[in-house]
């Protein structure tokens, strides 16, 4: 699947035009079109200014967006981009959906929301919903630090994350549409505690052997369309142990794939989903299955 159309999901605190920047490289693989969308949520207008919801600060964030996107825009057009944008008042996970389905979008960035207490006791997680309900693959885009971004490129040396699911299945294929922009990926598989059978040094090392012989293979397969890749067998917890081997391999983000609604409860959905995108500092893209 090739990336040509990406919605660009912004607040402006958390995620700035040089993270857009960042994913240009993405024109070798058809990127033609962003989208940019900002959203305007009531309840947090009316809680930042200690009173009721205004109209007035309603237009005042309108046209504050609309300046910036204008400028943005700007920028694109000189790059022989195409550009739309969406400046929308309501609930930021629906429309972030609504936005990337009435466009056809084939990638969503958009940022982590730190929340305080409060919200995080009568809201539950955006991003997690966007993924759950999403049919389009999302990158939860993140600054290593307030300087920048993490890479240049955030495409360029990423770690692939796999457990041998449907899932997983459909993140490789789709890093192969990508090829144009990976100078080089690992891929990674993470046992549990409870995979390595048996008390003896020999039986352990046998699933060791299991899962690199078929990372092997998964290396092979993207070898065969031009992408360099590396096997590598970590153990423990997965979150813990992925966001430890992109550290160690050096890598400029985290893919996954992501469980389909009836999945969304099993060891490989909401608890890893939701774990990589809250705790990982690397930017993360999960892919989640084709419907139907």
């Amino acid at each position: 699947m090739e990336i040509k159309k990406l919605l660009f999901v912004t607040r402006f605190n958390n995620l700035r035009f040089d993270a857009l920047q960042s994913l240009m490289d993405l024109k070798k693989a058809a990127l033609n079109h962003v989208v940019f969308l900002n959203v305007i949520e009531r309840e947090k207008v009316a809680m930042r200014r200690g009173k009721g919801y205004e109209k007035s600060a309603e237009i005042r964030l309108r046209e504050k967006a609309n300046i910036r996107f204008i400028d943005w825009a700007e920028t694109l057009f000189e790059q022989g981009m195409e550009v739309g944008v969406y400046i929308v008042v309501g609930s930021f996970a629906a429309q972030v959906i609504q936005a990337a389905e009435k466009e056809t979008v084939d990638l969503i960035v958009l940022s982590p929301e730190k929340k305080g207490r409060l919200e995080q006791l009568y809201s539950g997680s955006d991003i997690t919903e966007i993924v759950h309900r999403s049919a389009t693959p999302v990158l939860v885009y993140k600054y290593l630090s307030r300087k920048g971004p993490l890479a240049e490129n955030p495409f360029e040396k990423p770690l692939l994350a796999t457990n041998w699911s449907d899932a997983s299945r459909r993140a490789i294929d789709y890093l192969k549409a990508l090829k144009a922009v990976i100078r080089e990926v690992d891929v990674v598989y993470v046992a549990s505690e409870k995979e390595l059978k048996g008390t003896s040094a020999m039986a352990i090392q046998k699933t060791r052997k299991e899962n690199r012989k078929k990372l092997e293979t998964l290396c092979d397969e993207l070898e065969d369309v031009g992408i360099t890749a590396k096997p590598h067998v970590y153990v423990g917890e997965t979150v813990e142990e992925l966001d430890k081997a992109a550290r160690e391999c050096q890598s400029s983000m985290i893919i996954a794939g992501s469980p389909g609604k009836r999945l969304w409860k099993d060891r490989w959905g909401t608890s890893i989903s939701k774990g990589l995108t809250e705790k990982s500092v690397f930017p993360v893209l999960l892919v989640p299955p084709q419907e139907g």
